[in-house]
């Protein structure tokens, strides 16, 4: 009984010192406040989205929910006003899985909203599957929906400057690749249906993520829009449950903290000159070189105009 209780105790405090040294994530520490300020952000009826987008309302922001699901979405504008006191909060449709419903999601906001001051592409899925269009269901949403969306928003951003463009990605792009030629043969990063299938997928995607924001970044230059990508963390979010025990669940910070660094990215003074970069922990990271390769981004970024019928 005694080597149990003993036992018991160190995996404890093994938990807590693994708690307080890895999982625990910072506090964005900004008091910057939103009023008169439009924001989007993308897959905000559920997890780092939603409470990315509650955090936002309670500084006042007009908070406009991009999601696919208007159910969830509606029900999340419910909660989301409630809790901050803020009626400007709203729900748009946008299915990212869909060209034509992102062009009309971009038509739709620039005709009913003035303003767009930050764009957070925090949407994401890990599941298998072709898109509307016929790309892997992966790719399509995290990369080629969130693309297409920030371009036709850009001049919008531009207009409302300074604004910035935060792009939610994984530290799981470090095991990412791109391959042009499955991009061009087969309308996806990679072939697969198996779990680790689409763990490899979800790491291309996120490469993608980070290879974008480089890409955009340069593009940007000269003008008063900056953009950052990300890592939030090993969060609790509805991706888990498609992907690890519930026991490893443990080892998962919640949506609150997950939500941090994606709201330095969009708040924080004094990181303009940062613009392009990857964070996590409400810090700038440093990457590999495939994730900062300025051939293979701008390579991506032309391919995924073609892709999305920009070029």
């Amino acid at each position: 009984m005694f080597t149990v209780l003993l036992i018991c105790g160190g995996l404890v405090g093994f938990y807590l010192l693994m708690w307080v040294t890895v999982l625990q994530q910072p506090k964005c520490k900004s008091t910057a406040k939103l009023y008169g300020r439009t924001v989007i952000v993308t897959g905000a009826n559920t997890g780092i989205g939603k409470a990315t987008a509650l955090d936002l309302a309670k500084r006042g922001a007009r908070v406009i929910l991009a999601c696919r699901d208007e159910r969830r979405a509606q029900a999340a504008v419910t909660d989301i006003q409630r809790e901050s006191g803020n009626k400007e909060v709203l729900y748009m449709h946008l299915d990212l899985a869909s060209l034509k419903s992102v062009r009309s999601f971009a038509e739709n906001f620039l005709k009913k909203e003035s303003r767009l001051d930050i764009l957070i592409n925090n949407a994401g899925l890990l599941v298998g599957g072709k898109t509307e269009d016929g790309f892997g269901r992966i790719f399509g949403v995290n990369h080629l929906g969130h693309f297409l969306l920030t371009i036709l928003l850009l001049e919008r951003l531009k207009e409302c400057g300074p604004s910035r463009v935060v792009t939610v990605s994984s530290i799981s792009h470090s095991g990412g690749e791109i391959d042009f030629d499955c991009i061009n043969t087969h309308k996806d990063l990679g072939l697969g249906n198996s779990t680790l299938a689409l763990l490899k997928l979800y790491g291309h995607s996120k490469l993608c993520n980070v290879l974008f924001t480089h890409e955009l970044a340069k593009r940007l230059k000269g003008t008063n829009v900056t953009c950052y990508s990300l890592h939030p963390g090993a969060i609790k979010t509805d991706i888990c449950r498609h992907i690890v025990l519930w026991i490893l669940l443990l080892f998962f910070a919640d949506v609150e903290s997950g939500a941090q660094t994606s709201l330095y990215c969009a708040l924080q003074e004094g990181i303009e000159p940062l613009s392009g970069r990857y964070f996590s922990k409400c810090a700038v990271q440093n990457v590999s070189a495939k994730a900062r390769d300025d051939a293979v981004a701008k390579k991506l970024w032309e391919v995924s105009e073609r892709l999305v019928g920009l070029a």
